[in-house]
């Protein structure tokens, strides 16, 4: 079978410090335009490809991110707890291009993986929620709608790289992993972006 992981759009920035109230942002107006390049790519342009089934985080922006691809393809968009973010419970969300732009620390941080308080646990829930999916999914094309550390975390433990932030995926970026009943894994791509290209929408606001 064939995973197909699916960075999120670009969210808006939220800011519940004063409340204390979980940050779980919606789309921007341009992340809801790489939704729907990312539906016209897999589901009407010429070179669509078949997919069997639409998953999703628990996280508004990652289920908006594919509740349009899984619409045209007349599928139920199915929640997978465990390709949450790693962010939960934080109260405030500032895209990453914000955070690079301002030069402000939490960026470092972010890179250096330092805002993961337990990397290897992150990692390893994410490796059980790709390996339910596939499981579930037989000989099936599955499209994961989820977030830049999970696809980061999991590549990483395909890969061997030590570093679970290594890589910084693009929004609605495309990496495809073959997975084998037998259980080999391999990495066919990263950060494709031509449902982006060919649509004329850019990668961020900035």
């Amino acid at each position: 079978m064939e995973l197909l992981l699916i960075r999120h759009g670009l969210p808006v920035t939220v800011d519940n410090r004063e409340t204390g109230m979980e940050a779980d942002p919606v789309l921007s107006d341009l992340g809801l335009r790489q939704a729907e390049a990312l539906a016209d790519w897999f589901a009407d342009s010429p070179t669509a490809e078949r997919i069997d089934a639409v998953y999703a985080s628990p996280k508004a922006r990652a289920q908006q991110t594919v509740a349009p691809l899984a619409g045209r393809l007349g599928l139920e968009l199915l929640i997978e707890p465990l390709v949450n973010e790693y962010d939960q419970g934080e109260p405030e969300y500032i895209p990453i291009e914000h955070l690079k732009a301002t030069d402000d620390p939490r960026w470092a941080a972010m890179v250096a993986g330092d805002d993961l308080t337990d990397p290897e646990a992150f990692q390893t829930q994410v490796v059980d929620g790709m390996d339910r999916i596939i499981a579930a999914n037989p000989g099936r094309t599955v499209a994961v709608g989820c977030h830049g550390g999970v696809v980061s975390a999991y590549l990483s433990h395909l890969l061997g790289i030590e570093r679970v932030m290594f890589y910084e995926a693009r929004y609605t970026s495309v990496a495809r992993v073959a997975a084998s009943s037998a259980g080999h894994r391999t990495v066919r791509s990263m950060n494709e972006l031509g449902h982006l290209q060919v649509a004329g929408v850019p990668l961020s606001d900035l």
